[in-house]
């Protein structure tokens, strides 16, 4: 691959769409940001709020908290937090100037707006529409696939916005078909570094920054100050601590921005972290580290295109896949070892559920970020899973689709049924 290829430019096109800061989880962000925008458009603070969401939606947002709330979790304060105080123009970071002053006027909001919720009659897993009425001003948002979306804008029965509504996650974005494992190993070889200095270079810095939060104080369920107390004298563990604590942080409403990768803050942190942890270590180049970002992010992202944005799959299981490529691709492994890493990574844990943003999303990092450097281990000792082996098949990226087809085909009653566990059967039914 060269630097003027069309292939080349389309890669750095994916990171630069895909690297995004955000504060907050970002499927409440969305709400919030929904909000935000339903606001502006209607130019006062609403009498009343009609929501419909997926269940998707709901799963995500149900008991994560929301940040600068006062430690409120879930649906209504992600919305109302974005009518009250948001700024729509800030996009994912739409509450970060949010101060304790503005408190009193959520909670009044909260208090007297009746807000009437119900699950969105939609096939799409990420789908969020939001009417706000005052007096006899009435506006309509939607937004679907991806969190800033806008697919449709409505004012007191005139259409501003109208685009097709498809099932797609990838709807308005770079095309991601290009992606494959050899050549993202070409790409990363080739890379002029000024091209992702800034986007990969603030991921690093946003996110370790998350991690070290995350074990300076108290957060979560505190799964990286555990693993680094217990196992820390381990390099793979400190990895794993590091991108654990940054999620530690994240789901318990840490003010703090990540730097998402695929819409998630805890696949950005997933796939950068664990790969910096190593640089320091072993003493590399800030060079060597940014092109094995890279890697670990296009390996994510290419995982995460069969996927989709949200599913009963945990994303944060492809992004310690991603690391473990990132890892390899560190230590001076090739096209060879980095195919060879992610295929074992995604044998050893395919299949783990997504069962909603919250705490216990750092030890599933933990473990998605040691499948993902056992994957380079076992490179490294001459071992592999063949094809035949489960959903392993010959050819890594004819693996990677089967992951894709097991989240996207495989495990649509598996999210039905988590949500209904989660919410009670019949609750989910109407919510």
């Amino acid at each position: 691959m060269k630097r003027e290829d069309a292939v080349y430019q389309q890669y750095l096109s994916i990171l630069r769409e895909e690297l995004r800061p955000a504060m907050g989880c970002t499927e409440p962000i969305a709400l919030a940001y929904a909000g935000a925008k339903a606001r502006q458009l209607l130019g006062a603070l609403p009498e009343k709020v009609t929501a419909r969401v997926s269940g998707a939606i709901i799963k995500n947002v149900k008991s994560v908290i929301v940040p600068n709330t006062g430690g409120m979790h879930g649906i209504l304060p992600a919305i109302c937090v974005g009518i009250v105080a948001g700024d729509a123009d800030k996009e994912l970071q739409v509450i970060s100037a949010v101060g304790p002053d503005q408190l009193p006027a959520l909670q009044k909001f909260m208090a007297r707006t009746p807000v009437e919720l119900s699950r969105a009659d939609s096939d799409l897993s990420f789908d969020i529409d939001l009417a706000l009425e005052k007096g006899g001003q009435q506006v309509r948002i939607r937004i679907t696939n991806h969190h800033t979306n806008i697919v449709y804008l409505e004012k007191n029965g005139e259409v501003l916005l109208d685009l097709p509504v498809v099932e797609a996650s990838e709807d308005h974005l770079t095309d991601k078909s290009c992606l494959n494992i050899e050549d993202i190993v070409a790409f990363a070889d080739c890379l002029d570094v000024e091209d992702v200095r800034h986007t990969v270079g603030q991921q690093i810095r946003c996110n370790l920054a998350l991690a070290e939060e995350g074990l300076r104080n108290n957060w979560g369920a505190n799964i990286g100050s555990v693993l680094l107390s217990r196992q820390g004298q381990l390099l793979s563990k400190r990895a794993a601590a590091y991108a654990a604590a940054g999620s530690d942080a994240r789901m318990s409403g840490c003010e703090m921005p990540a730097i998402i990768l695929s819409g998630s803050g805890n696949q950005g942190i997933t796939a950068s972290v664990p790969v910096a942890v190593y640089a320091e270590a072993l003493e590399k180049s800030e060079e060597a580290l940014l092109r094995a970002v890279a890697v670990s992010d296009l390996v994510t992202i290419h995982q995460k295109t069969g996927i989709g944005r949200l599913s009963a799959y945990c994303g944060a299981i492809s992004a310690g896949c991603g690391a473990g490529a990132g890892i390899a691709y560190l230590m001076g492994g090739k096209a060879h070892a980095v195919a060879h890493t992610v295929v074992n990574a995604i044998a050893i844990l395919s299949g783990t559920i997504c069962d909603g943003a919250k705490p216990s999303c750092a030890a599933k990092i933990a473990a998605a970020v040691d499948a993902g450097i056992l994957g380079w281990d076992m490179y490294c000792e001459k071992q592999q899973f063949y094809g035949g082996d489960g959903i392993v098949t010959k050819g890594v990226d004819k693996t990677v689709e089967n992951v894709g087809r097991l989240a996207r085909e495989g495990m649509k009653a598996t999210d039905k049924t988590i949500l209904e566990i989660m919410l009670g059967e019949e609750n989910a039914r109407s919510c």
